[in-house]
């Protein structure tokens, strides 16, 4: 099996202090893709490059303590790609992929970290742009290549995929618009939701945020905003997933996948 992790960190240095690099150690994952690093390379170098023995590869946003992604391997990839091209979003450290090429196969992993529009229109705004240019991107990669891209997407797609969906439907998030992308993602861009092809109906359980106000995470006030995201083929070769809840290295849980291929 080929175990794939997906974790926002809400910044590295935090994380770190709340025991995730001993977390990974002990799970032993072949990838984590994380995002939140909110950390610099002067930050990294000494320190993070590496987590557990796992090599980390990097998009820094220029903006210091904010956004940023990486890729954690144990295999060396081929190649890297940092950003996908965009003019806007490039510098706000959003987009990492790891290409592990053959003669015979072209697969790549992602970590990308979804703008939030939470803290009000202007960035709600910019987030319908990123979607509106991520789509044609991957697109464009899917013609290519077999990727798995997992992240941070900031959208709950379904109703099941959070507790108070009634109460959420005018907020970001959980937004006709942003639901309406996720769909078109799924059914024209042809990608898959792998942890809703193995847990189709779950409620409760699928939660991988909660916010820090109230009593959220102990009530399981959750959401669902964190995905892998594969090309058909890869996803059809999921056997397991498991969200992990004993601990708690930030505002998010990391979700896991077992894959039936090696690098």
């Amino acid at each position: 099996m080929f175990k794939l992790t997906s974790l926002n960190l809400n910044g590295i240095r935090s994380a770190h202090s709340k025991g995730v690099e001993a977390w990974i150690a002990k799970t032993k994952p072949d990838c984590i893709c994380v995002q939140e690093v909110k950390a610099q390379a002067a930050d990294v170098q000494g320190r993070f490059e590496q987590l557990a023995g796992l090599q980390g590869h990097f998009h820094f946003a220029e903006k210091k303590g904010y956004s940023g992604v990486a890729v954690y391997s144990r295999h060396e990839p081929s190649d890297v790609v940092v950003g996908y091209g965009s003019g806007e979003f490039d510098a706000e450290g959003r987009y990492v992929e790891l290409r592990f090429d053959t003669p015979t196969r072209k697969l790549s992993l992602i970590s990308c970290y979804f703008p939030s529009g939470s803290s009000g229109e202007e960035r709600q705004q910019a987030k319908f742009r990123f979607l509106d240019e991520l789509d044609p991107h991957l697109v464009r990669l899917k013609s290519e290549r077999e990727f798995i891209l997992c992240g941070d997407v900031n959208i709950a797609h379904q109703q099941k995929d959070l507790k108070n969906w009634r109460s959420n439907q005018k907020n970001s998030g959980f937004l006709p618009q942003e639901r309406a992308w996720m769909t078109k993602l799924l059914d024209e861009t042809g990608l898959v939701d792998v942890y809703r092809r193995l847990q189709p109906d779950t409620t409760d359980a699928c939660y991988t945020w909660w916010s820090n106000r109230g009593q959220a995470y102990l009530n399981n006030v959750g959401w669902r905003l964190d995905y892998h995201l594969a090309t058909p083929a890869l996803a059809a070769l999921a056997r397991s997933e498991a969200i992990y809840k004993a601990e708690k290295f930030s505002d998010h849980a990391p979700i896991t996948l077992d894959y039936d291929f090696q690098l």
